[in-house]
């Protein structure tokens, strides 16, 4: 099993916000140094504790600074944008990073980016297919481009000088595409079906109860099946929250201690999904109301922390109830500490994954 990276920042609303990109960004340049395999960014405009707006963007930041990582967008929000814009730029940051680029995409989840962008009340599902539909076109054909869809058209026949290359796009360096992954939130996910016939492959979600988690493996065999493609776990990741010291008092509160910045996130995700019905993602049992979802009780299902023995065995007693899978995200948090924070990243790398794999192997033999 590899282990890579996924933050969906959630930072206090008062923190500086220079302070949190920059924090962010040496989660992902320390991620490359213990050898993580990929990370990935979420972005959303218009929420101040989520702070990174533009995936693409805050990757571009990290070109120059990493070395092995493949980075990816974890998601371009598809109907916020323009498929040209998306297509242009995707393919120049695949460029940048020497192929070492994941393309991450979504319809987009918080109501209020939607709202600012005027979609709002439109199928925000039906753009999302007709954007990297058309995204996909863009890099698969030749100019000039003649695409038009209900929400987009794509042209240059009026202005194209080929001989100049002007109204020619680039296409990105990996063929036919950078490999695209879909971040997986509902239980039994029908999308997940339709992106695994495709060829994509899934990232299952941190706040995710371990037996919505569950679900998804069978409708990604499902999709790769109808598509013709070979299902492997290896193509599966699931984020977990995670937190590691070998001191144990210190573990328990830092992860579900008043301070906590991992109880914050999930208190933050709480009063955002009972807002807008949601709540059914923390809930066991689906008949139970909204007001039976408690806090306390979605922590201590959803964090895994301890000391590096511990989280080891959290880690594979999660496995063995989802399945296998081929890439552990840790998700990113609040660094409230630091040091903290940056140790059981470390942790997590040199200690914890060893023995997992170590069991795993064992397990196999």
């Amino acid at each position: 099993m590899k282990i890579g990276f996924f933050t969906m920042p959630i930072h206090p609303l008062d923190k500086d916000y220079k302070k949190t990109l920059s924090e962010d960004r040496q989660a992902f340049l320390l991620a490359d140094r213990l050898g993580f395999s990929e990370a990935y960014c979420g972005e959303h405009v218009t929420d101040v504790a989520e702070n990174i707006t533009s995936s693409t963007l805050f990757i571009a930041s990290l070109v120059a600074e990493t070395k092995q990582i493949r980075l990816g967008t974890g998601t371009v929000n598809m109907p916020n944008s323009h498929p040209a814009a998306i297509a242009g730029q995707i393919a120049m940051l695949d460029h940048m990073l020497d192929g070492r680029f994941n393309f991450g995409i979504s319809p987009g989840g918080l109501a209020s980016d939607a709202e600012v962008f005027g979609n709002l009340d439109k199928d925000r599902n039906a753009m999302f297919v007709e954007c990297i539909d058309m995204v996909l076109d863009i890099w698969k054909k030749e100019s000039p481009y003649k695409l038009k869809g209900k929400y987009w058209t794509v042209s240059t026949e009026r202005t194209e000088i080929k001989e100049l290359g002007q109204g020619i796009m680039r296409k990105p360096l990996q063929k036919p595409h950078p490999p695209i992954v879909c971040t997986v939130v509902a239980p039994f996910s029908k999308g997940l079906i339709s992106a695994a016939a495709r060829g994509w492959h899934p990232i299952s979600a941190n706040f995710l109860l371990p037996k919505w988690v569950k679900t998804h493996w069978p409708n990604y065999v499902k999709g790769c099946i109808e598509g013709g493609h070979k299902p492997c776990a290896k193509n599966w990741r699931v984020a977990k929250s995670i937190f590691v010291c070998e001191d144990r008092k210190k573990a328990k509160e830092y992860a579900l201690g008043n301070q906590s910045p991992y109880v914050f996130y999930y208190k933050q995700l709480l009063a955002k999904f009972l807002k807008h019905g949601k709540a059914n993602l923390f809930k066991e049992n689906q008949n139970i109301s909204d007001t039976d979802v408690k806090l306390d009780e979605i922590c201590n299902k959803l964090i895994l922390y301890g000391t590096s023995d511990e989280v080891a065995d959290k880690i594979l007693e999660f496995r063995e109830e989802v399945g296998d899978f081929g890439t552990l995200l840790y998700a990113g948090h609040d660094w409230a500490d630091v040091e903290l924070a940056k140790k059981s990243m470390e942790l997590t790398s040199e200690k914890v994954m060893p023995l997992i794999n170590k069991n795993i192997k064992i397990a196999a033999e």
